[in-house]
């Protein structure tokens, strides 16, 4: 572990080499799991408030589920998270050639919105967890993830670079700063 600011990050963070391969996964991680993206109170609140600017862009099925139970459920944990369609995919996916998509980010790249997506998407497959006095920065290993590290390892990219959009937009480009400043010092103890 390795502690940056307030947070205590997985060495997985550094180590691990990721790049997400669609072709191969097909957006899995918006149809698989338990319950549907963790989303935060006032992710919840922006989603309300423009339902009408993203919901052109979704499926038939997803307009549904959100109109029955709302655009957040919460889930066996009695954590806040995006609802699901037939207890399966988030009602935010649409499905493109097979691959599933975010119809809020897709919004978002037409310019209909200023939100991208949930921040527990955008920074997937890194999982947070807020404690009393830090948070726990972890790396979320599943099954159809393994293309995605191992078109990371063909690349060389680590997981903290292919996630840097996200995790400054989460923490802010000075805690992404630090974070190099770590990765470096890391690595010198690694090689050295």
């Amino acid at each position: 572990m390795i502690q940056v600011g307030d947070k205590i990050i997985s060495l997985d963070i550094f180590e691990k080499y990721f790049v997400c391969d669609l072709n191969s996964c097909k957006g899995s991680c918006c149809v698989e799991g338990d319950s549907g993206a963790p989303l935060l109170d006032e992710e919840k609140k922006y989603l309300i408030n423009n339902y009408d600017k993203v919901k052109p862009y979704m499926s038939r099925a997803g307009k549904i589920a959100i109109k029955k139970k709302g655009i957040a459920e919460l889930d066996s944990d009695n954590d806040l998270t995006t609802t699901l369609v037939n207890n399966k995919e988030c009602a935010f996916v649409i499905f493109e050639n097979g691959i599933a998509k975010c119809s809020i980010e897709k919004a978002y790249n037409d310019g209909k919105i200023n939100f991208k997506k949930p921040i527990s998407c955008h920074l997937f497959p890194i999982r947070t967890q807020k404690y009393k006095d830090f948070e726990a920065i972890n790396f979320e290993e599943i099954k159809s993830c393994k293309p995605a590290c191992k078109c990371g390892n063909e690349l060389e990219i680590p997981l903290y670079i292919f996630l840097k959009e996200a995790l400054i937009r989460h923490y802010g480009k000075s805690w992404y700063n630090d974070l190099l400043q770590a990765a470096k010092l890391l690595k010198k103890q690694l090689y050295f």
